[in-house]
């Protein structure tokens, strides 16, 4: 049977149930909640803007959006989005989606953190937006309703989230702050690594190689 939070059913899929275990499995209790309630937030703005878009695409990229910042799949040579989106790619390639179904996911989990660009895009890239959004920074947050909202975060509880959330994200980060130029991640490090410089882009325009 379907678990429906706040209206919102959960797809009853292999492909879900495994993606579920997956992130169990690899992420904090604090990143899994986090990763459940972004899809439980997408589908509501989905549902209250009339978007269509495929539940279960939406599902593996909202629980595979955060992976990069777990010990087992973070990198130090790339953004952590980009290990995200590269290993949920790969988990639905062995499930036999790919092509531009795979693609949207990989899309949406890299540009989460990039304002207002995906929210242009397809549905289920705009609704990990959205979703993340809602969860971190509050945006959205009056048009989910009260209810909808105590039914998630009864599901899903949020304790200290803000201070557990800019936690991980400091730890999954600070061994490649260069990852961070030009990226809102360069604020976490500014608040929480002793030391971090932050990239200057005029600065890097220029001392660039050229004359002028």
């Amino acid at each position: 049977m379907s678990e429906v939070i706040a209206g919102v059913e959960i797809p009853d899929t292999a492909l879900v149930r495994e993606a579920t275990e997956l992130v169990r499995e690899a992420a904090s209790p604090l990143l899994f909640d986090h990763s459940r309630r972004v899809f439980l937030w997408g589908a509501l703005r989905g549902r209250e803007q009339g978007l269509d878009y495929d539940p279960e695409l939406l599902y593996v990229a909202a629980m595979f959006h955060d992976l990069g910042l777990t010990e087992k799949f973070r990198r130090t040579d790339q953004r952590f989005e980009i290990d995200g989106a590269d290993e949920a790619r790969r988990f639905l390639h062995a499930h036999g989606i790919t092509g531009e179904s795979a693609d949207r996911v990989w899309t949406g989990i890299v540009l989460h953190t990039t304002p207002e660009i995906p929210l242009h895009m397809s549905a289920e890239v705009a609704l990990v937006t959205r979703g993340v959004e809602l969860d971190v920074l509050g945006i959205g947050y009056d048009v989910v309703s009260d209810e909808q909202r105590a039914a998630v975060v009864a599901a899903h509880p949020r304790p200290d989230f803000k201070n557990g959330i800019l936690a991980a994200f400091t730890e999954g980060i600070e061994d490649r702050p260069e990852t961070t130029f030009g990226n809102i991640k360069a604020d976490v490090l500014a608040h929480f690594v002793p030391g971090f410089v932050r990239g200057d882009f005029v600065e890097r325009i220029k001392d660039s190689d050229w004359p002028e």
